[in-house]
């Protein structure tokens, strides 16, 4: 190792101009040609002094009122004096048009090269208008939708005085535990692929001098979501076959789509920070993949290094960032001491060029240098944010974004007299904007109970009882969550309704809050009294259709056996209530498919659907009174709901499944097709997914691995063929020589509307 650090070094300056040059140009995000801005960097670098340059590594939080006066305090005087001197590259949390024009002003008027800052903020799924969380947008399986609603972010983002959000969050998560299970895109790394590049596409669009567009940034790298027991921050530990053939191909197809910046992540990979790893960000992002924008590390995490115990001080943690990539510091304050570092030797000040000069070539192709001002629009703040249009997307998404997991025949609800609406969860115009929510106003989403008020009102009647207490506790990241188990006094009031209406509409779930950074639960079940309040109601009415409002997958046995209907419905955002009831009164079809899988317990987790067979799998012939299986004694082996299903009020049928041909020779490529009918008198949306084997090769193969699906509508009695194109880069993965690559052998062919009710068909390559 430092043997390369030394000889990395040596042509680093070269290295630098050729990442300079290296982004092709139909993926450059300036309308100025990309010769022009690396010529541009080159000419200021050369007229910054190191302490400039190192200066534009910085990135300090917005921690005090800056249009107020002077903040007190050494630490925060150190940081207003830098900033004014030009000595930080960037800030987060510093929100709105007035305040980062001011806080723009501060450094370009002030310092020496009047050099823009970049603001930044946590944007997960939306700004002011709240989009589903990103698991649930993900639940579409529709690009188009998430590209709008990432557009919709960005648009409000730059509307506030916003360049960069620290979004999208790419990590691939196969446990239910993991608080931050809400902010991915599930289980699956070829969905994540696709829907990384649209949301990549959404913020960034084809332009980023555009006003309305921001960066994006590909995060955590690498490896963040298989924390050990689901406990956030936790240790990771995995096979280089595993972090290449499932944790980064999400992060690939965002860095081919153009993304700018990249975050790495808090936890380690075989034994080193990712904040400190070579391997990760020097080795892959910017060197097999070409990547020339920035590494932001995330929250103090160069610092953090050091309680890991694998640096000794801020200094080596420091030096061990730089050296392995990370461009950027948020707020460890570990990079000011690079000066130092230089000036005694410790570090070469080539790396601070490199870094450098990847923080100002975004701010050129932003255009902050042609105008610093550009995005601090009061006007266009007050007419972009939280509009009718915005609202109307978000709607659209979250239509989307809901899952059918069971229907015996309860919805849609149609031609029903009287509903009775159930639950906390109902009645709340606050969780269902989410974690992780930006600037949305508390309260300010439609409540499921307003939304069937709205679309069923004038023809049902509708009425409500609290029934159970879910949380109470402080909504910030300073809070505490309590469950109320002892409180039935709303369970009268619930039962009486439950008998005199025709139908019940329970809400159950998770307060928003108990998902998202740093809320990992070790129970994944309902809280409180919701199970035992859903018992008492199932016993004097039995026509009860469950909504899930909740922000990890949940296991919910009794209710899954008990209820005749339920709808997956995740926190779904500002116009959260109105969607759900459209698609509860059947004026729309609902089409979601899971991008996870729900396990029947939390003993099952990490479950997921592209696993590995075994020397003694689930369908060994001895299973049937045989122990010497891989099994549990007291529970099945398979999820409550499986990843990619999904039902609708529209039945599909899948038939005719054929190969164009049953061998495959290298270089070639096969058609896989299906027939797909709807035989329901209804018109639906279905989500046809295409799935691969790899019978044998190298390595051990999953028994199953999502490899393209296509979102149709299909009018009612009508029947469409669907193509899947099988070629050796479809088939590829991460070998046992540590190669990219296909292998000769046989592999099957499947079809179906879930991973686990599928058609097949055999084929081999030779």
């Amino acid at each position: 190792m430092h043997k390369f650090r030394i000889s990395y070094l040596l042509i680093l300056p070269f290295l630098i101009f050729i990442a300079s040059c290296n982004e092709s140009a139909e993926k450059k995000s300036s309308k100025t040609d990309g010769d022009e801005i690396d010529q541009k960097v080159s000419e200021l670098l050369s007229k910054m002094t190191l302490e400039e340059k190192a200066g534009q590594l910085i990135q300090y939080n917005g921690s005090w009122d800056v249009t107020g006066p002077v903040p007190e305090g050494d630490n925060e005087q150190r940081k207003y004096q830098n900033i004014k001197e030009g000595k930080a590259g960037s800030m987060l949390n510093v929100i709105g048009a007035e305040a980062t024009k001011e806080i723009q002003k501060l450094t370009v008027e002030n310092s020496r090269l009047g050099i823009p800052l970049l603001f930044a903020y946590d944007v997960i799924h939306g700004y002011k208008t709240m989009f589903p969380i990103p698991l649930a947008e993900a639940s579409s399986w529709d690009m188009e939708i998430i590209e709008k609603g990432s557009a919709i972010a960005a648009k409000e983002s730059a509307a506030a005085g916003l360049h960069w959000t620290f979004a999208p969050m790419l990590d691939i998560s196969r446990d239910a535990r993991w608080g931050r299970m809400m902010e991915t895109n599930g289980e699956d790394p070829y969905l994540g692929s696709k829907i990384a590049e649209a949301r990549i596409k959404g913020l960034q669009g084809s332009d980023l001098s555009d006003v309305s567009t921001i960066l994006a940034c590909a995060k955590h790298f690498a490896a963040y979501g298989f924390a050990e027991a689901g406990r956030d921050y936790n240790t990771v530990e995995m096979s280089d076959y595993t972090l290449h053939n499932v944790v980064l191909p999400p992060f690939k197809s965002s860095i081919d789509a153009g993304a700018r910046t990249v975050m790495n992540a808090f936890n380690i990979y075989n034994q080193v920070p990712a904040t400190g790893n070579v391997y990760l960000q020097r080795d892959i992002l910017k060197g097999d993949w070409g990547f020339s924008g920035a590494v932001v590390s995330d929250w103090g995490s160069i610092g953090e290094q050091i309680v890991h115990g694998a640096a000794k001080d801020t200094i080596d943690a420091a030096k061990q960032a730089i050296e392995a990539g990370s461009d950027i510091d948020m707020e460890s304050r570990c990079y000011e001491s690079l000066v130092q570092m230089v000036n005694d030797g410790i570090i070469d000040e080539a790396l601070i060029d490199d870094a450098a000069s990847r923080v100002l070539r975004l701010k050129y192709e932003l255009g902050l240098f042609d105008d610093p001002y550009k995005y601090s629009d009061e006007e266009r703040e007050k007419a972009e944010i939280y509009s009718e249009e915005n609202r109307a997307i978000a709607k659209e998404s979250a239509l989307e974004s809901m899952v059918l997991l069971k229907n015996e025949g309860l919805l849609p609800l149609e031609n029903v007299k009287s509903v009775g609406v159930i639950g906390t969860l109902a009645n709340s115009k606050d969780i269902p904007l989410g974690s992780w929510r930006a600037q949305a106003v508390e309260n300010s989403a439609v409540s499921l109970l307003e939304g069937l008020q709205n679309v069923m009102g004038k023809s049902t009647k509708i009425e409500y009882a609290e029934g159970y207490k879910l949380a109470v506790g402080r909504r910030s990241f300073v809070y505490e969550l309590t469950f109320e188990e002892k409180d039935r006094s709303g369970f009268a009031e619930a039962i009486a309704l439950a008998k005199r209406s025709e139908v019940i509409v329970m809400a159950l779930g998770e307060d928003c809050w108990q998902s998202g950074e740093a809320r990992s639960q070790v129970d994944i079940g309902l809280k409180g009294l919701q199970l035992e309040l859903f018992k008492e109601i199932q016993k004097v009415n039995k026509n009860i259709v469950v909504v899930l409002m909740n922000g990890r997958p949940l296991a919910i046995p009794e209710v899954a056996e008990l209820a005749p209907s339920i709808l997956e419905a995740w926190h779904l955002g500002s116009e959260a209530g109105n969607a759900i009831a459209e698609v509860l009164a059947g004026n729309h079809n609902p089409s979601g498919k899971l991008p996870v899988s729900f396990p029947r317990h939390v003993g099952q987790v990490p479950i997921y659907y592209n696993h590995f067979n075994t020397g003694r799998p689930t369908t060994n012939e001895h299973d049937a009174g045989f122990v010497f299986w891989s099994h549990y004694s007291d529970e099945l082996n398979s999820p409550q709901y499986a990843f990619g299903h999904g039902l609708s009020y529209s039945n599909f049928e899948y038939s005719d499944m054929k190969l164009s041909s049953d061998e495959m020779t290298k270089g070639g490529e096969i058609t896989c097709s299906v027939n797909v009918k709807n035989t329901s008198d209804r018109d639906g949306e279905e989500v046809i997914q295409f799935y691969i084997r790899d019978l044998f090769g190298s390595i051990a193969r999953p028994v199953q691995e999502l490899k393209g699906f296509e979102k149709l509508m299909i009018k009612a009695g009508e029947e469409k063929k669907v193509e899947f194109k099988v070629d050796e880069e479809l088939l590829f993965f991460y070998r046992k020589d540590k190669t990219w690559g296909v292998e000769p052998g046989k592999f099957h062919a499947m079809v179906g509307g879930s991973s686990d009710k599928v058609i097949k068909a055999e084929f081999e390559l030779k």
